[in-house]
């Protein structure tokens, strides 16, 4: 491919993938996709498969697990159609006008930026983190060949390349602190920006990255494939102010509907939405006091013995314990019950394990019996998705 740069790309920006570095020219004599489908594991292959789609005005599907189209069709015009990660059940695909997509980028230089890309190139997330880094024209961090030991990778390319900007799930964060090792071998990464997405940010973690960090602007993202970029918290606290749920910001409307959010957005995909322009996030929210905070996903309930109980509420209750870096609640079938809850923990280095027990014990022996795990397991690490989270597939 060979043409004009985009106006999205900003002349300075440059890509460092592995061992090889990309500006405009490197990414424009790449080639295009064809068919308008592009496997979506190399920000360069996605970068210039976007900017050859824009400029013959073809659709482009960014596919997550290879380069097959399963019988998508470009339809007339540019547009962007996604793959969902299908963390809680089946992928979706959803097609997104270009200038939606990009409509919270703010797109402003600033002098030094150093973004890493911790999401998958194809995903939603990392899609907002390469746009963000092109048009402010940033240098962006990649990792290619992602699998075992991508967290890892990622903290010896953070440190390599002193990496200023970082946004990843809350998960992945937890998994990176772990990678960094001591507090005091935080110093060598100069972070200006912290960012959470993709998974709801517990207040423990948010209060880590701000010791951890205290120099860096630390916020957390509330987007998804279907919804689009909704909206950023930058107070330091989990959940979002619940005077939004009267007056949100940049043209959004939010509601509470049988416990779970719907908005609507200007930047939803036009086929995720009903007829009212109404979106069911399937996210489960809970009002208390003046915040909205989040409890769980309504596809992420599982039935214990003929209760509802939320994987996702419980492990939050674990990850708040002392001496927990990292836990993952995962529901198991059961003859009995038809299904119960089992729990990995990651201990942090040193931590006294019978003494950890008992105090994990303690966080969930207020909740209904179905609620607490039934067998805790420790772990060294949690193992993640390519997009970042921990898979809740096989829950009713």
């Amino acid at each position: 491919m060979t043409g004009r740069r985009p106006d999205w790309i900003h002349p300075a920006f440059r890509l460092i993938e592995g061992e090889e570095v990309f500006g405009w020219a490197d990414l424009a004599a790449l080639p295009m996709p064809a068919g308008g489908v592009v496997q979506a594991d190399r920000p360069s292959r996605v970068l210039a498969a976007l900017a050859a789609a824009e400029t013959v005005g073809q659709g482009l599907l960014l596919a997550r697990g290879g380069a097959e189209s399963g019988g998508w069709q470009s339809g007339p015009g540019f547009s962007v159609t996604l793959e969902s990660s299908g963390t809680t059940g089946t992928p979706k695909r959803l097609r997104h006008d270009f200038a939606r997509l990009r409509g919270r980028l703010r797109g402003v230089a600033e002098e030094g930026a150093r973004w890493l890309l911790t999401y998958d190139p194809g995903a939603f997330a990392g899609l907002q983190v390469m746009l963000t880094a092109a048009a402010a024209g940033a240098l962006l961090v990649a990792v290619p060949n992602r699998g075992a030991g991508t967290i890892a990778a990622l903290a010896q390319a953070a440190r390599r390349h002193a990496v200023t900007h970082v946004s990843g799930t809350p998960s992945f964060w937890r998994a990176f602190l772990m990678a960094l090792g001591g507090p005091e071998t935080a110093l060598d990464l100069p972070l200006a920006a912290v960012t959470l997405g993709g998974e709801a940010a517990d207040q423990p973690l948010l209060d880590r990255l701000a010791k951890r960090f205290p120099h860096a602007r630390l916020r957390h993202i509330y987007a998804s494939t279907e919804a689009g970029a909704l909206f950023a918290v930058a107070d330091g606290r989990a959940g979002f102010p619940a005077a939004w749920l009267d007056a949100a910001p940049d043209g959004l409307e939010m509601r509470i509907a049988d416990g779970v959010l719907e908005v609507r957005s200007p930047r939803a995909a036009p086929g995720a939405v009903d007829a009212d322009g109404w979106l069911s996030t399937g996210d489960l929210v809970e009002r208390r006091g003046d915040r909205v905070l989040f409890a769980g996903r309504l596809d992420g309930l599982v039935n214990v013995g003929g209760v509802k109980v939320s994987p996702e509420v419980v492990e939050r209750r674990l990850l708040a314990v002392d001496g927990v870096a990292d836990a993952a609640v995962v529901a198991v079938t059961s003859p009995i019950t038809g299904h119960l809850l089992t729990a990995t923990i990651v201990p942090v280095p040193g931590a006294d394990d019978p003494a950890l027990r008992v105090a994990l014990r303690a966080a969930t022996a207020d909740l209904p019996p179905a609620a607490r795990p039934r067998a805790l397991t420790f772990a060294d690490h949690i193992p993640l998705s390519a997009a970042g989270k921990k898979s809740r597939k096989g829950a009713p």
